[in-house]
C-alpha cells in the first residue's frame, strides 16, 4: 500500500490572548491509501486540529506532513480530498443540486459535465430525485448525505470528515455508517474520519487512532481487522466488542476519557 498521509513529530501551538495553546504534540502517523482511518478522543484532544491539519486549514508549528508526497497546500491546490464538516454547510438558496455542483463551477467544468456529476453522486449517496429540493426540505441525515456528495463531486483521492454525524440521532446515525460503508466499498477512497463514538469508529474502520488531552498525542493505533462485510449486528460480536473495549481502554489509559 502507498503512503498517503505522513505526519512526523508534528506539533501545533495556537498563539491567544491568555498565551500559548499547545494543541497536537509529537505526531507520528501514516495513512495508507483506500484505509478507512478514525480519530477518537475527548474533546480538546486535537483529533479535529489535527484533521485540519491534514486539510491545510492549520499550519503546524513543528515536525513535518506531507499528503500525497506533497505539502497539505500542494495538496489542497491539487484538490486532492473533499471535506465534510459536522454541519451540512449547504447554501440555503441553492438547490441541493446547486450546492453539490458549486465546487465545480468553482472548477469552470462545463454545464454537461455539472450535471453527469450531479447525478452520478447523488446516486452514490441515494439522493436520487432529490437535485431540486431546498436543504430545508431535506432531513438532517439527508442534508448529510448531500454535503458528502459535494466533497465527492470532484473526485478527490481522500474524504476528510469531521463528526458528520454527531448532531444526529441514534436510527439515522446508524443507517449513515452502513451508507457510509458502502460508499466507501463503491470507491475505494481514502477516509480520515473524526468521532466521539467508540461503536462507530469500530464499525467504520480499518485502524483507530486514540488520541490523548492536549496537547493532543497519539496514545495507540488499534488495528480494526472486522473485514469489508459489517452489518449493524456485527456490534454485538465478540471481536467487535473486544476491539471497542481496547478503545475504551486506551482512552482511559491515556487519562482521556472525559469531556
Amino acid at each position: 500500500m502507498s503512503v498517503v498521509i505522513a505526519a512526523e513529530k508534528l506539533d501545533l501551538t495556537f498563539q491567544t490572548n491568555d498565551g500559548p495553546v499547545h494543541a497536537l504534540s509529537d505526531i507520528d502517523l501514516q495513512i495508507n491509501r483506500g484505509e478507512f482511518v478514525s480519530f477518537i478522543g475527548p474533546s480538546g484532544c486535537g483529533k479535529t486540529t489535527l484533521l485540519r491539519v491534514i486539510a491545510d486549514l492549520e499550519q503546524p508549528t513543528g515536525g513535518s506532513i506531507s499528503v500525497n508526497g506533497v505539502s497539505p497546500s500542494e495538496a489542497r491546490l491539487a484538490r486532492a480530498y473533499g471535506y465534510v464538516f459536522q454541519a451540512a454547510a449547504l447554501y440555503p438558496w441553492r438547490t441541493i443540486g446547486a450546492n453539490v455542483s458549486l465546487p465545480l463551477e468553482v472548477m469552470g467544468l462545463s454545464k454537461a459535465d455539472r450535471q453527469a456529476r450531479i447525478a452520478k453522486n447523488l446516486e452514490l449517496v441515494n439522493l436520487v430525485g432529490f437535485e431540486k429540493k431546498f436543504p430545508w426540505q431535506l432531513s438532517g441525515g439527508m442534508q448529510q448525505r448531500a454535503s458528502i456528495a459535494r466533497a465527492l463531486s470532484f473526485d478527490p483521492d481522500m474524504l476528510l470528515m469531521d463528526e458528520p454525524f454527531g448532531a444526529l440521532d441514534e436510527i439515522v446515525r446508524d443507517h449513515l455508517n452502513e451508507q457510509l460503508l458502502k460508499l466507501w466499498a463503491q470507491t475505494k477512497k481514502t477516509v480520515v474520519f473524526v468521532t466521539h463514538s467508540i461503536p462507530e469508529a469500530v464499525f467504520l474502520s480499518t485502524r483507530i487512532v486514540v488520541m490523548s488531552p492536549r496537547p493532543g498525542r497519539i496514545h495507540e493505533i488499534i488495528d480494526c481487522d472486522l473485514g469489508d462485510d459489517r452489518p449493524l449486528d456485527i456490534r454485538e460480536t465478540t471481536k467487535f466488542l473486544e476491539i471497542a473495549h481496547r478503545v475504551r481502554e486506551g482512552l482511559r489509559l491515556g487519562h482521556s476519557y472525559h469531556d
